[in-house]
């Protein structure tokens, strides 16, 4: 078959097109305010030796993880038709219990030929506190865990091991709306690979995989080679693990190769850590993939060929490669977020002009659970809130977005308070909260919730000590802030961990701006914001 980049591009484009309509499928079918509006989900397809072929433009550390949980999965399983292997399990290369991984077998004239893989966060799996990232010391603490099993065979679901995983959280309901329309998600991938494979043949198809990922390869060297080739380090902390460790070091060391290679040693991170930060490398490896993705053109197509330059060693036993039975409740969504601050730092050296500074380096996860008693039923939420986002060399950052290793939306207030016994007092951008530079930094958020009936609320965030970095003579963005009102007398702030919560409590939340860019020639912006104290706020 003769190369020709623009018919390599409308196999890009054809082979996109079925994980994008699987993401469809499951928003609209799905049962959570997670999934449905907040599109908390990933969907990516797979050829039979295993290779990530087309990904949605969805969540990067969901996306970033498949291609090694494909390579865990590829030979574990007797794949037959009508198969779907369901695993949550980080060290089986996922990312964090919440994480519902389910992957289905493509079959073409008797012979496997392909996979479809879907991956949703579900709002709780069990463990000890209500949406299943609590601050534990170890896994067993966290819900859940499901290593690699056939939750469907010949098209049938296993209705014990159903009815055990419905038996294991505190929303029954949701997980199981949830969990058919990730079955029906991956229905929609199977017949779109397969009316492909009917369009063209399977072996003409089959070439085209292989254009398709040598070319993303090759053009990714081509864009990474525009980097000053070099040893560049940096380091980046977590405030704390939650459990007494404070400033938790990432380091790393990043290569750039003259010949469009890249490696990245996180040797020197910081051991372990009692608390749940520890990231899996599987969850290390996405966040080095996506900040290799960035650097090169938005129209060069993602694949697995895309990581094919990039080296990542990451020593086991620290709290960039966690081992069993370490906690990683918060790897996930806190520490791939410092990964990839600690990235951008060390490649700003290899080219200040093209790496922006540091956006708001969390998640702002928010936690909360129990009986409803105005809809007479358990009730477990669970969300990230957007921040500011870090000035680049041509642009200010921009404000109340959610940034790098997560791609979801905020829940509409109406979706929020139809759901659940919250009510949303106040919400809006945190002025004044980005870095001041020749560029700013993008603007927080600002959040108050009432909750409306006795809860456990659990808190996971970041960057409450430790501002978002900026570049270049940039200053770094305003520091995110949580306060609680609980009671009339019980005042508290938190960064991470679980508290009661009797009925109208308060919540308010202020997440991080991203670093300014550059030294100012319009003068320090001066001022405070007006929530520049959030207790206030509550009051």
């Amino acid at each position: 078959m003769i190369f020709d980049p623009a018919r390599v591009w409308l196999y890009h484009e054809l082979l996109t097109a079925v994980p994008e309509e699987m993401g469809q499928a499951l928003e609209r079918s799905a049962y959570s305010p997670n999934i449905k509006e907040r599109r908390d989900y990933s969907c990516a397809l797979f050829d039979a030796r295993g290779r990530m072929l087309a990904q949605a433009a969805h969540i990067p550390v969901h996306l970033g993880a498949m291609p090694l949980l494909m390579r865990f999965l590829l030979h574990s399983q007797p794949w037959q038709p009508g198969d779907m292997i369901l695993t949550n399990d980080p060290y089986s290369a996922g990312t964090h219990l919440p994480d519902w991984t389910l992957v289905a077998p493509i079959f073409w004239d008797h012979e496997l030929a392909g996979f479809v893989a879907n991956r949703a966060h579900h709002a709780d799996t069990g463990g000890s506190t209500p949406g299943s990232m609590p601050l534990a010391r170890e896994i067993y603490e966290e819900g859940l865990r499901m290593p690699p099993i056939p939750l469907m065979k010949a098209d049938k679901i296993d209705t014990a091991l159903w009815n055990l995983i419905l038996a294991n959280t505190r929303a029954p309901d949701e997980r199981q709306g949830d969990l058919y329309a990730q079955i029906g998600a991956n229905q929609v991938g199977i017949a779109r690979l397969t009316a492909l494979y009917q369009r063209n043949g399977r072996a003409e198809w089959e070439q085209r995989f292989d254009q398709l990922l040598s070319y993303s390869a090759s053009q990714t060297r081509l864009c990474l080679q525009a980097l000053a080739p070099g040893d560049y380090s940096f380091e980046d902390r977590l405030d704390d693990d939650g459990r007494g460790t404070k400033d938790v070091l990432i380091r790393v060391c990043a290569t750039v190769k003259a010949n469009g290679d890249l490696r990245f040693d996180f040797t020197g991170s910081a051991p372990q850590t009692p608390g749940g930060i520890n990231a899996t490398e599987a969850v290390t490896k996405a966040a080095c993939f996506y900040v290799a993705r960035c650097l090169c053109d938005t129209d060069l197509p993602t694949n697995e060929g895309c990581w094919e330059p990039v080296e990542v060693i990451a020593p086991p036993g620290t709290v960039v490669n966690a081992t069993v039975p370490s906690a990683v409740a918060g790897g996930n969504v806190e520490t791939s977020q410092r990964i990839t601050d600690t990235l951008l730092g060390a490649l700003a050296q290899a080219a200040p002009d093209k790496i922006p500074a540091a956006s708001q380096g969390t998640m702002n996860n928010v936690l909360l659970g129990g009986y409803d008693p105005f809809r007479q039923r358990p009730f477990a939420y669970y969300e990230t809130l957007a921040g500011g986002a870090g000035a680049s060399a041509s642009q200010d950052g921009a404000s109340a977005v959610h940034t790098h290793m997560t791609n979801t939306r905020n829940t509409p207030i109406e979706a929020l308070e139809t759901a659940y016994p919250l009510r949303v007092l106040e919400y809006r951008i945190a002025d004044k909260t980005g870095g001041s530079g020749l560029h700013q930094g993008g603007c927080g958020i600002f959040r108050v919730y009432q909750i409306l009936c006795e809860s456990t609320l659990t808190l996971f965030t970041d960057r409450r000590r430790r501002a978002p970095y900026g570049l270049q003579g940039g200053q770094s963005g305003k520091r995110g802030a949580n306060y609680l009102k609980l009671g009339e007398n019980l005042e508290a702030e938190l960064n991470k961990g679980t508290l009661r919560c009797p009925p109208n409590s308060f919540l308010s939340i202020r997440s991080p701006g991203g670093g300014g860019w550059g030294k100012s020639k319009r003068g320090t912006i001066s001022g405070k914001p007006r929530e520049n104290s959030v207790k206030n706020s509550v009051k």
